[in-house]
């Protein structure tokens, strides 16, 4: 593997002596299968918790992990972006997990995923026949979610934010297509479903952040790909979240809304928390002009042969208006227009 350059040789020595240490490796090998807390690691390593934080300090201080708060639990993850990136890549790339201890590191950590599964399985069943009864509206989710990859794979993107996020589902299905993600939900419940998703699904490249939508916890103008999919229903003010998600974007990257065309299912208010129901692509294609943003795309799936209650899914792409254009004096660089 090829590192950056690296000037400062003061920081190269630190962060060499921070994971000179087996118990840190171990933290660090795990957190490339996923997110963990304090308590996970605890018991994966069968150490103390207050040894396993001082662990987890010196590594934050070196830059070599991230830490992200989720209600009263806090999660942490491998640094995304620069030489600590790379190095931590190279070195776990180097230790074989049929050895121990990882061995049984990886078997306790199988362990704590499956809990996370059967907590979430546990929330997914208590609610299915809300959400069946809503899915039996509509066209079946694979022919939208074929379209989504579609209109998607056309663009090629390297970092996406799902708004919203749910069961994750967004973040699964485009995983082949990003190198990095992320997926903010407020609901805890939800983001133990999502979470336990893509473990299973043996996603490692994207991470779940707690949030509201409105105030997400990430960065602005990181982002070439923002979706918020079959969420805008239950907003107050739907455009405030638009606009909150063309911020995120970075110049040139596209905005992918999948949500109902406006129908008058009046049960849906009443009985599952729809908030709106359905959208005009007028309104959207207002709300798009107002947060910066060109409505590039549209495609309609209504379902066929239904005579009375049906929903209609629609998929809205808005594009950035913003360019990257290419210096005339130097053709190897690009600024913002």
């Amino acid at each position: 593997m090829l590192f950056r350059p690296l000037t400062d040789l003061g920081t190269f020595v630190d962060s060499l002596k921070a994971v000179a240490e087996s118990s840190r490796l171990r933290i660090l090998y795990l957190l490339s299968r996923g997110d963990l807390t304090v308590s996970d690691i605890t018991e994966i390593l069968n150490q103390s918790q207050p040894r396993v934080s001082r662990h987890l300090k010196l590594l934050l201080d070196e830059g070599l992990i991230g830490r992200y708060q989720e209600g009263s639990w806090a999660y942490f993850h491998l640094t995304e972006e620069g030489f600590a990136r790379d190095l931590v890549s190279s070195l776990i790339a180097r230790i074989d997990p049929a050895q121990p201890p990882v061995d049984r590191d990886l078997e306790r950590l199988a362990s704590v995923k499956h809990r996370r599964q059967e907590r979430a399985a546990a929330y997914f069943g208590a609610n299915a026949d809300s959400w069946d009864r809503i899915r039996s509206l509509h066209v079946p989710e694979e022919a939208v979610e074929k379209a989504i990859i579609d209109l998607v794979a056309r663009r090629p993107f390297r970092t996406m934010l799902d708004l919203g996020t749910g069961t994750g589902r967004m973040l699964e299905i485009l995983a082949p297509y990003y190198q990095h993600a992320i997926g903010v939900d407020l609901s805890r419940e939800m983001l133990a479903i999502a979470r336990a998703n893509l473990e299973k699904a043996g996603i490692a490249h994207a991470q779940i952040r707690q949030g509201d939508l409105l105030a997400p916890p990430v960065e602005r103008g990181q982002f070439d790909l923002v979706t918020i999919h079959q969420v805008l229903h239950y907003l107050e003010h739907p455009g405030s979240a638009i606009a909150e998600a063309a911020r995120l974007l970075r110049p040139s990257g596209h905005l992918l809304i999948v949500d109902f065309a406006a129908h008058e299912l009046e049960f849906l208010r009443e009985q599952h928390a729809h908030l709106r129901l359905g959208f005009s692509d007028r309104q959207i294609a207002e709300w798009f002009d107002e947060a910066g943003l060109d409505l590039e795309e549209t495609i309609r799936f209504e379902p066929k042969g239904v005579a009375d209650e049906h929903l209609t899914v629609k998929l809205w792409l808005g594009r950035d208006r913003r360019l990257l254009i290419a210096d005339t004096h130097n053709p190897s660089t690009e600024q913002t227009a």
